[in-house]
């Protein structure tokens, strides 16, 4: 047989084995981006997607050195019995062993052609290239890294005449090559929660899962949590649980009741913030509606509740903060076209301040009402105003350096400003505490970048901005870390979508998803989306014309607003239908710069 009807074998044998296994669900690999969380709980329908298994195809006696390759590549994409099937690829002095939670290289597509460089009667040497996506860390972490992968394997044959692979790319320790649609087989994009400074805020950290099998999914995501955030999120994070805290035992499931029995060592944690972490982290899966918590084997909680108890008894710790207690979010705020800071209620502008600090451009009302930050018209000052009612005193709190401008500020939950001064080649963060002065952040990852947009998240600590990269505008994501000494560290951004390109202005929805102004790829028009943190696919939002959007608003559970100017006056709109994302744009409140309170 020849080598190309061997190939062509053994992609017929792929293709089968992807038509009857094409049925899973997609894990939301992106075609570039940074995965760093995953959809909010309440929305993760991915964890439950049915795990579909794939049964790899074990070498045959005839193939040569490069359908070895194909076949061993093909056969990596099966976590079954530790990879048995890949092993079998391998000669018998190769240690290779991926593990539970492999590192992976993630490409776009099969790679189709490998090809025998060198070769003599009993070695061969065959290259590999494709185009690579990114890569998926042992603790589950997705970066987007694009580039052309160049790799090659050394085979020889063995005893018995047949090829195996004795030297694999990046030596031994190295992971998995797999491709898009195979992370999207074989694992799950799931969130692990853990604490804000304040002890009291969860943050997801999103990570890859590989899943064996689906039933063994439960234990899996205690074990992760278990084994805390991942190197991205760790410093700016806390786990309840104490350090050595493992399962005693596999999670198991009674009817809808998961128990979990954590070993002797969780005696040293809090009962309750630990049950917080593991019932934010266990309710994306279906199937439990309820938990009992074991230490040692002894029940410690929670009390006897019911399914939708289980739910809510901890929602005081969501990333989004807490709910008013009549489930009725606050109303946004914009500047008037006379001039003034109104309430916006009923589609009309109800006046709240008035006089200079009226004139704020793109101003932000701080947590509690009792101050609002805003910019010049020119964007070289920030401009504070308090207390957020009548005409209050104006004052300048930060000018720019010249040549610079100012971000819209933007308030954390605990009462702290944020904003960033840029001008084309260089940025600087400026944090104002309550009651303090405004200071530079000693740590800032984008000081060599124009910023255009930052955003901090509910949950405190993670950061949202728009940045000049390679002179386009890119959305990305960073972590804020606070030092013992009370500094704060504000960097490891890293791409959210490839798939927007000049945005203009971004807002945070919710935990896991960024209201965003931009353009996808073949739109002529700056228009609204939504852009899940995880990288998974953006999504436009609403129809018909918008004018020239120029802001953006959101806030969990709110209507999207947008501040346009058309025909030579600035509008705000929103859908008239909020819960629909198909309802068309309606623009009846005249204003511009639309804001929710933090």
């Amino acid at each position: 047989m020849s080598a190309c009807a061997g190939t062509r074998r053994l992609t017929r044998l792929l293709a089968l084995a992807a038509l009857v296994f094409g049925a899973a669900g997609c894990a939301n690999v992106p075609s570039g981006g940074q995965v760093l969380s995953g959809r909010p709980a309440e929305r993760a329908e991915r964890v439950d997607d049915p795990y579909v298994r794939l049964i790899p195809v074990k070498p045959r006696p005839g193939w040569g050195p490069a359908e070895i390759v194909s076949g061993f590549l093909a056969a990596s994409a099966s976590f079954d019995d530790g990879h048995k099937v890949a092993k079998m690829y391998l000669g018998g002095q190769t240690s290779w062993n991926p593990g539970l939670r492999p590192s992976v290289t993630v490409l776009a597509s099969r790679v189709t052609d490998p090809h025998v460089v060198k070769a003599t009667a009993d070695q061969a040497t065959v290259r590999i290239t494709g185009e690579e996506l990114g890569t998926i860390t042992a603790d589950g972490q997705y970066t987007a890294s694009p580039r052309e992968l160049d790799a090659t394997f050394q085979l020889a044959k063995t005893p018995q005449g047949v090829w195996r692979i004795i030297g694999l790319p990046g030596d031994e320790k190295s992971g998995l090559l797999l491709t898009k649609d195979d992370v999207e087989r074989a694992m799950r994009t799931v969130n692990l929660f853990f604490f804000a400074p304040d002890r009291h805020t969860l943050v997801p950290n999103g990570i890859f899962l590989p899943v064996a099998n689906r039933e063994a999914l439960p234990t899996q995501l205690v074990q992760a949590l278990l084994a805390g955030p991942t190197s991205w999120l760790a410093g700016a994070v806390d786990s309840a649980f104490p350090k050595g805290t493992r399962l005693r035992r596999s999670v198991q499931i009674d009817k809808d009741v998961a128990i979990v029995d954590l070993s002797k060592e969780a005696r040293g944690g809090d009962i309750d913030r630990m049950s917080a972490q593991l019932s934010w982290t266990m309710r994306q899966l279906s199937e439990i509606k309820q938990w009992r918590l074991r230490i040692d084997g002894e029940t410690v909680a929670p009390d006897d509740m019911d399914a939708t108890q289980f739910v809510s008894a901890w929602d005081g710790n969501s990333p989004d903060g807490q709910m008013p207690d009549d489930g009725v979010h606050q109303s946004a705020y914009v500047v008037g076209p006379s001039g003034f800071l109104g309430n916006l209620q009923d589609d009309r502008a109800q006046p709240v301040v008035t006089g200079l600090a009226g004139r704020l451009s793109r101003p932000a009302v701080a947590p509690g009402y009792e101050e609002v930050a805003g910019l010049s018209a020119d964007a070289s000052q920030v401009l504070l105003a308090a207390p957020v009612t009548g005409a209050p005193t104006l004052h300048v709190l930060l000018t720019a350096h010249k040549g610079a401008r100012f971000t819209a500020p933007s308030w954390s939950h605990d009462g702290t400003l944020w904003v960033v001064e840029s001008r084309k080649d260089a940025s600087w963060l400026w944090v104002r505490r309550p009651g303090k002065a405004p200071v530079r952040a000693a740590h800032w990852g984008l000081g060599g970048r124009e910023v255009l947009a930052f955003r901090v998240a509910r949950d405190g600590v993670r950061a949202a901005v728009i940045a000049r990269v390679d002179d386009r505008p890119q959305v990305q994501l960073g972590r804020i870390v606070r030092g013992l000494d009370d500094s704060l560290d504000v960097g490891s951004f890293l791409p959210v979508s490839s798939e927007l390109q000049d945005a203009v202005d971004l807002a945070w929805r919710d935990y896991g998803t960024l209201a965003v102004l931009g353009r996808a790829k073949r739109d002529s028009q700056t228009l609204p989306f939504l852009m899940p943190i995880s990288g998974s696919a953006i999504t436009s939002l609403g129809v018909g014309s918008l004018g020239e959007p120029r802001t953006i608003a959101a806030a969990p559970g709110a209507p999207i607003l947008i501040g346009t100017r058309s025909s030579g006056r600035d509008q705000i709109c929103r859908q008239r239908s909020p819960s629909n994302s198909y309802s068309p744009w309606i623009c009846p409140t005249p204003g511009k710069d639309p804001g929710y309170p933090r």
